[in-house]
C-alpha cells in the first residue's frame, strides 16, 4: 500500500506543477512597460475550472501526504 501512496503523491505533485504553471496571473507584457491593470476580472471557462482543479489537486496531495505519515 505504501507504493502505492509514493505513486499517487508523485502523479499529484507533477500535475499540481502543471496545473500551477499553466494559470495566467496577470495581463501579460502589458504590465512591463507600465500599463495599469486596474480592470476587474472573474474566473470563467477553462480559467475557473484550472483554478478548481487546483484546489482539489491540493486538498488530495495534502490527505496523500497525511495517509503516508499514518502509514509509515
Amino acid at each position: 500500500m505504501q507504493v502505492y501512496l509514493v505513486v499517487a503523491q508523485i502523479v499529484l505533485s507533477v500535475t499540481l506543477m502543471l496545473a500551477v504553471l499553466f494559470q495566467v496571473r496577470g495581463g501579460g507584457l502589458g504590465g512591463i512597460f507600465g500599463q495599469p491593470d486596474a480592470v476587474y476580472r472573474t474566473k470563467r471557462g477553462v480559467e475557473k475550472t484550472l483554478f478548481q482543479l487546483t484546489v482539489v489537486l491540493v486538498v488530495l496531495f495534502v490527505v496523500v501526504s497525511l495517509l503516508m505519515l499514518r502509514i509509515v
